[in-house]
């Protein structure tokens, strides 16, 4: 399975466990176990290169069951769906957490004119508010 360019996991470190899908149904949905939950060992895992594991370790700390990420697919009724439905969502998930981390905001100063236009803003409401003030004869 594919997740990005440099991390590929391969399929011998999946496990699959099928089951029966909840909700209405028709004839089959006491026999066909088409819910598929798909688990992953990710603090195991020999093809996830270190420095990637670090991060995703931290960025998946409250999805993880002692390192083992699980995806649960039901929302189709077959389960050959629901397989595929639950690789590419756990490959969606590894893809955001395997991301870089966003570049850090500098702060930096107001321009002059815009500190100049704000000035001049506050004196305009200022002045408003003075010609509301006057005695009513």
């Amino acid at each position: 399975m594919t997740v990005t360019r440099t991390l590929v996991v391969p399929a011998s470190e999946l496990r699959e466990r099928f089951s029966r899908s909840g909700g209405p149904g028709g004839q089959g949905v006491n026999t066909a176990d088409s819910r598929v939950e798909l688990s992953f060992d990710l603090a195991a895992s020999p093809s996830v290169p270190d420095h990637l594991k670090a991060r995703m370790l931290d960025r998946l700390a409250g999805r993880l069951v002692d390192g083992v990420l699980t995806i649960a697919a039901s929302e189709h009724r077959a389960q050959l769906q629901n397989r595929a439905a639950a690789r590419e969502r756990l490959a969606a998930v590894l893809r955001a957490a395997a991301a870089p981390p966003p570049p850090v905001r500098r702060a930096t100063k107001p321009t002059k004119g815009s500190k100049e236009r704000r000035i001049a803003g506050k004196k305009r409401r200022a002045q408003t508010k003075r010609g509301r003030s006057g005695s009513w004869d």
